[in-house]
């Protein structure tokens, strides 16, 4: 089988940048591509790290004035990415958080940085690059929106376009005013163009002029054709609900393997389940809790948001107190959640532990020890972290939303339960369902097979990259046949 020549188009690339899942996914989808015969080169904007970590880096394409400065492509890898970083000083060489000045607001010019990497996209599928010109570019979030537009206003052929949409929330927006600025044409600014509510909106332009929309969970894709979770967009997704498509992420499984994980304290894998104890002692150790095999230890692994629903999680902690559980939590977000939990952990040491900030190797420590791990989010496109759970035999606790609702199976549904939901989302059915599952965890200190058969069915489940990779394979070569590829 042939390769087909996928172009990639991302902000954040893991291992490089990551502020979340989409780096996550940037940075796994490629490799598992690989096996399905497709080659995948990933466009990045130059950070600094992007720029460091670029090996053996090649110049393919210059250009003189990109939205107010000069810019160059870089070829070159990372590891087993094949990347082009987008080298414009004047727009990325900037330290900290890729989207976010140091007053923790967004970068004025965030719409020109990021129009900045949708063009010279552009130009790589028009050729710009005669050894690399795709078959099919596929954009990632709003910060790739405008890709499919520039290539629909160039009136000139082009490569089949994907759009994925990692989260409907965010949606880069501007003011119309920047319409030229941004090397758009007038006519572009319509209901069937950019315009969104009287501004331009970056994930619109994707929506409306790609050839197939995906997103990360079957359950999501129909979420957001209603209003409630369509953000605005959702008569726009009913009307492209033929060629939208929910493909459930994967992890990298080398990255999340608890049988050679260096970031945890004991390997263990679905036959020596028993070695997974110690990992418990040391994040217990590690965030002063009480160290103790019998309390009901909870994971959280998450921003701190509305969306992620940590506030209802706040509202459960006189249960968690009173019920002698524990409570270990790694995130950062809006101050006022922040301060709160801070505070809690401090009015209960040995029982809640907070860590701000991310810190990758603890993510993964909370993973390996939690006995649950919990995400109560409002709206969740696909999540990772219940996977990661799932691979680590830490029960996860989710609300039915999402992509939580596709990949936990509840425990009163069947015996290949894998962990606990609850709906509709409210701090009563979360409380509700921290009670069930800390029932059946203390249950099983007496008699392990519930609990143990959740844990090993979950550490069997599939959540690599393969099937998923598969599905996107077969995507790009239907948008090549229609295309008469």
């Amino acid at each position: 089988m042939s390769d087909l020549r996928v172009l990639s188009v991302a902000s954040e690339v893991y291992p490089i940048v990551k502020t979340g899942g989409l780096a996550d996914v940037a940075g796994a989808l490629p490799a598992a591509l690989r096996m399905e015969g497709v080659a995948v080169r990933t466009l990045m904007p130059g950070y600094p790290a992007a720029v460091e970590a670029l090996q053996s880096a090649t110049n393919v394409l210059a250009v003189k004035d990109l939205f107010g400065g000069p810019a160059r492509l870089l070829a070159g890898t990372h590891g087993q990415l094949d990347l082009l970083v987008l080298d414009a000083p004047h727009l990325f060489a900037r330290p900290g958080n890729p989207y976010l000045g140091p007053d923790g607001k967004d970068w004025p010019d965030n719409a020109f940085r990021f129009a900045a990497l949708a063009r010279v996209a552009a130009e790589i599928a028009l050729g710009a690059i005669p050894a690399f010109v795709p078959d099919v570019v596929h954009g990632h979030d709003w910060q790739a929106g405008l890709l499919p537009a520039y290539l629909r206003y160039s009136r000139r052929p082009h490569p089949g376009t994907v759009m994925t949409v990692h989260n409907l929330a965010f949606q880069g927006r501007c003011p119309r005013e920047l319409l030229g600025s941004l090397g758009l044409p007038p006519e572009s600014f319509a209901v069937d163009g950019v315009e969104y509510y009287g501004t331009i909106s970056f994930l619109k332009a994707g929506l409306q002029f790609a050839d197939r929309i995906t997103t990360v969970s079957p359950t999501y894709a129909l979420e957001i054709q209603g209003a409630e979770q369509g953000m605005g967009l959702d008569g726009l997704l009913r009307a492209r609900s033929a060629v939208l498509t929910g493909i459930l992420n994967g992890i990298d499984m080398s990255v999340w393997d608890p049988a050679h994980d260096r970031a945890i304290a004991s390997h263990y894998g679905v036959d020596s389940l028993e070695a997974r104890a110690p990992n418990k002692a040391a994040l217990q150790q590690r965030l002063r809790l009480r160290v103790s095999p019998d309390a009901f230890l909870l994971g959280v692994v998450s921003r701190l948001s509305w969306q992620k629903g940590l506030d209802l999680l706040f509202a459960c902690l006189p249960t968690i107190l009173s019920g002698g559980m524990q409570l270990a939590l790694l995130g950062d977000g809006d101050a006022d959640l922040r301060e709160a939990f801070r505070g809690a952990a401090s009015a209960n040491p040995g029982q809640i532990g907070v860590v701000t900030g991310y810190d990758e190797s603890l993510a993964h420590a909370i993973q390996a020890g939690s006995d649950a791990l919990v995400v109560p989010s409002r709206f969740e496109p696909c999540g990772l972290t219940q996977l990661c759970a799932l691979r680590y035999g830490a029960i996860p606790i989710v609300a039915a939303v999402g992509g939580l609702a596709d990949t936990v199976i509840d425990a009163h549904e069947t015996t290949d339960a894998t962990g606990f939901k609850f709906s509709p989302v409210t701090a009563e059915n979360l409380d509700h369902a921290l009670r069930r599952a800390a029932a059946a965890f203390y249950a099983s200190r007496a008699n392990g097979s519930e609990w143990l058969r959740m844990q090993l069915n979950g550490m069997l489940t599939d959540v690599s990259w393969r099937h998923r990779a598969a599905r996107y394979a077969e995507l790009y070569r239907q948008i090549v046949a229609q295309r008469g590829g």
